[in-house]
């Protein structure tokens, strides 16, 4: 097996990565069906912006106590709870719909109940995988999951845009949930041994605060989580205005909705199988530092796109180096993660890329009534170029003072 695909030599994870793919591909089917519906109800650019808010506040509020959850109980058997959860909500969601009774309010409260059940299942998940692979090839596994990911946001997407125009919305719903069932017995065919539960006489409001006070301590840490929680605050929102752009920007329906969101699936599966290759991992904040400023000159130039096909190009390139700066940056926290805090650091991690999406959901929303969508995504891409570039500026000041000093000295 070659070192790109090492974790799957783990048996637990070749049942993960089976299963996760499949329940993914109906994921982004729902993802993709849901957004469409949402704004060919509401007409409402605003409305969206509320709309990913409901999704991802709970992210803000709740991946902390999820991280908790997973640092003191089975983290295997959290991940069957949420997935069976995840699959209930999808089953009603496509009652609701195929019975033509779902409207904007109904449609709000089940993205916000999914957004609490990834509160716990993001942090849990993401620090279940050392169980499933071991320290050595947790990168590997890291990298391999994000190429799932976003294998099945090229897939999902694009079966959705013609599912839709053919069924109609309530059939990809219903899929979503059946999909569901294959990562659910895959979780249950696994052989996990038993872990030791850490114990702690702290309080939990006291021992969810440490993974926070570690991760601000440690300076790798903390610079990379402050970079990609700019990015997710501002640049990810392109993610939210998709319907405004396949529809009223580029003129493509909701079949063009499905490949746009496909091709930036395609990059991101090539940049998470090219981080995947990686045998070392030294240099992170070098390639962290490139791959963002790459993926806000993306966006700005996505913006004021009128090109479909272009615009499908630079969602490719956008896909793959901000997946290649996100694997980056997991790793860069969970290197540096104690076993005992490990859940709760990913809950910091879940709560910079993810929390902080709704704050900046409903801010694009307020800003794109004003000045519209692709405006607001040129404002907020050079305001993730601006950031970028003074993270790169810091990688260079921080990474070389040794060298710089020794040249001085020889030039003197």
């Amino acid at each position: 097996m070659t070192t790109r695909f090492r974790a799957l030599k783990h048996r637990n994870f070749q049942l993960f990565f089976a299963g996760q793919l499949v329940s993914l591909i109906g994921t982004w089917m729902q993802t993709t069906a849901q957004s469409w519906l949402f704004y060919r109800r509401t007409e409402s650019a605003a409305l969206l912006g509320l709309f990913g808010f409901a999704n991802q506040i709970p992210m803000l509020l709740l991946a902390a106590v999820g991280g908790y959850v997973g640092d003191r109980y089975s983290r295997h058997r959290g991940v069957i709870a949420t997935q069976t959860i995840s699959m209930l909500l999808a089953f009603l969601l496509a009652g609701l719909t195929l019975t033509h009774v779902v409207r904007a309010r109904h449609l709000i409260a089940i993205t916000f109940l999914v957004g609490v059940v990834n509160a716990f299942d993001v942090p849990i998940r993401q620090s279940f995988f050392v169980e499933m692979v071991g320290k050595d090839d947790l990168p590997n596994a890291i990298a391999l999951n994000s190429s799932i990911f976003n294998g099945a946001r090229v897939v999902g997407p694009a079966i959705a845009g013609f599912a839709i125009s053919w069924f109609g919305e309530g059939w990809c719903f219903f899929l979503n949930g059946v999909s569901f069932l294959a990562v659910i017995f895959a979780l249950l065919a696994m052989h996990i041994a038993p872990r030791k539960a850490h114990e702690s006489p702290e309080s939990p409001l006291k021992s969810l605060a440490q993974g926070f006070q570690f991760a601000m301590r440690d300076r790798p840490i903390r610079s990379t989580l402050l970079l990609l929680s700019m990015l997710s605050l501002l640049g990810f929102q392109y993610s939210v205005f998709m319907p405004i752009f396949a529809r009223d920007v580029l003129h493509s329906g909701a079949q063009g909705l499905g490949l746009l969101m496909s091709a930036a699936g395609v990059g991101a599966v090539l940049g998470a199988l090219q981080f995947a290759a990686r045998t070392s991992y030294h240099g992170l904040a070098k390639w962290i530092a490139a791959m963002s400023v790459i993926c806000s000159l993306g966006l700005v130039f996505f913006s004021q796109s009128k090109i479909f096909w272009l615009s499908c190009l630079l969602l490719f390139i956008v896909g793959f180096v901000a997946t290649s700066q996100m694997a980056a940056t997991n790793t860069t926290v969970q290197n540096r993660s104690p076993e005992q805090l490990r859940g709760r650091l990913m809950a910091v991690y879940a709560t910079m890329f993810m929390g902080v999406q709704p704050i900046g959901a409903l801010l694009a929303g307020a800003v794109a009534k004003r000045f519209g969508a692709p405006n607001t995504m040129t404002i907020f891409g050079g305001i993730c170029l601006l950031g970028s570039l003074i993270f790169a500026a810091w990688v260079v000041w921080r990474v070389h003072p040794a060298e710089r000093t020794a040249a001085d000295a020889r030039a003197g």
